[in-house]
């Protein structure tokens, strides 16, 4: 049985683990952060994903997987580590390159080293490589190296694993050959083999077409809310026409992906990314837009100095995923024009700050504004009536379409919608 080593146990690396763990490989995890491997040992887990802890108990039960927070000799290593920015938008990679520092001392000759972490152009061969040119092997000829980043949705992982097609780049046929054969144990869609550049910029350009999609939604949102039309079902028409496949708006981009990505272009062409550049700043001004019209609806309503219940911090919803979301942007921006808010997500329990509640009751208790950030499923099915009583002002700012305008008028609410304020 090969065994892998997987350096970062996070949304990617613990699902990465225990799909191998349960695919016929022996699997051990490494993370820098106690709490998550003490967790894992005792066959809980730190991160909300469907089918997940199942996943690891099984893997626990065949005793195929097991954790600590060093890297042990393998046949195989795979770096799942995050790639976040720095506050000048520039790529932090600090975290790839602890991770592929820390398994020079086990690597040996014939082993294959994948990094899956999303990250800008020639990183592998500009960072990764240098650094494991110290294990004193021959890159390529005794020591693989490939890149082939996750492409998956919070939520859904288990099943984009398997189904997505999947982009191979190695640095060699070799390498690259060596990869594809490791994930043909359980990927069922296409794998596309190219160069490990080229591999990088795949993955960068996708997240970078959804932001520069979604920043397209969000300058119609802006424009449809002074001109007095509904966005949303202006661009549901349009998406009718054969070729036209418009995103949609709301408060931010949230997210490790697409969030981030874009900057990793920005940062390497500075002088030509002036489309992406653009769409990432008109994404980044959405949370300050968004709570300007929640401080405008309160005025408007007759409650300058009311209470706004935030509804929603995860940046995606039915998740816990709280990485570069928008709703803590938001907040932000209410604290700097002094709004009284309190926050609540069934999900995102990790984050404490003041104004965060542990109920919903409580958020929504003499609220004069229900700011929705985050499309949970329980604030879709509210119990209206009760929630009635509940508030001190029936009036509901929702970001991301989610509630029934019609259902939440007939119980007495005040609807407003990102993309139609036509009552603002």
């Amino acid at each position: 049985m090969k065994k892998i080593c997987v350096i970062g146990l996070g949304y990617i690396g613990l699902p990465t683990s225990v799909m191998f763990a349960n695919n016929g490989f022996e699997v051990h995890g490494v993370d820098v952060n106690d709490s998550v491997i003490d967790s894992l040992s005792k066959g809980e887990v730190h991160i909300i994903e469907p089918g997940l802890k199942e996943l690891l108990n099984s893997a626990i039960e065949k005793q195929t997987f097991t954790v600590s927070k060093t890297p042990t000799e393998a046949d195989i290593y795979i770096i799942a580590v995050p790639s976040p920015i720095n506050e000048d938008k520039t790529a932090n990679l600090r975290y790839v390159e602890e991770a592929t520092k820390s398994i020079v001392p086990v690597v040996q000759k014939g082993n294959l080293v994948i990094l899956e972490s999303t990250v800008p152009p020639r990183t592998v061969e500009d960072v990764m490589i240098p650094i494991l040119e110290e294990t004193g092997l021959a890159i390529g000829d005794e020591l693989y190296i490939s890149h082939s980043p996750e492409r998956v949705i919070p939520g859904k992982v288990f099943t984009e694993l398997v189904e997505n097609d999947r982009i191979v780049g190695g640095i060699n046929s070799v390498s690259s050959d060596m990869t594809v054969e490791l994930y043909e144990t359980f990927v069922k869609g296409k794998i596309h083999i190219t160069d490990a550049t080229t591999a990088e910029l795949v993955k960068v350009i996708e997240n970078t077409y959804r932001d520069i999609n979604i920043a397209f939604a969000n300058e119609l949102a802006k424009i449809s809310d002074q001109i007095g039309v509904n966005v949303w079902e202006a661009i549901n028409f349009a998406n009718f026409h054969p070729r036209v496949n418009i995103h949609l708006p709301g408060p931010g981009v949230g997210g490790h992906c697409i969030a981030v990505d874009p900057w990793f272009l920005v940062e390497k062409q500075p002088d030509l990314a002036n489309i992406i550049h653009l769409a990432r700043n008109t994404n980044d001004s959405m949370p300050s837009y968004t709570a300007e019209r929640a401080k405008l609806i309160l005025e408007n309503n007759g409650t300058p100095e009311g209470k706004v219940a935030v509804l929603g911090l995860a940046f995606k919803a039915n998740i816990d995923d709280m990485r570069e979301s928008p709703s803590m942007e938001v907040i932000k921006h209410l604290r700097t024009q002094g709004v009284h808010f309190t926050a609540y997500d069934p999900h995102a329990s990790k984050i404490e700050f003041e104004e965060q509640t542990d109920s919903f009751e409580e958020a929504a208790a003499d609220a004069d504004l229900l700011l929705i950030l985050t499309d949970h499923q329980v604030f879709k099915e509210l119990d209206l009536k009760a929630l009635r009583k509940q508030v001190s002002s029936p009036v509901v700012f929702d970001t991301k379409n989610c509630i029934d305008r019609v259902k939440w008028e007939e119980n007495e609410f005040k609807v407003y919608k990102l993309g139609d304020s036509k009552n603002i």
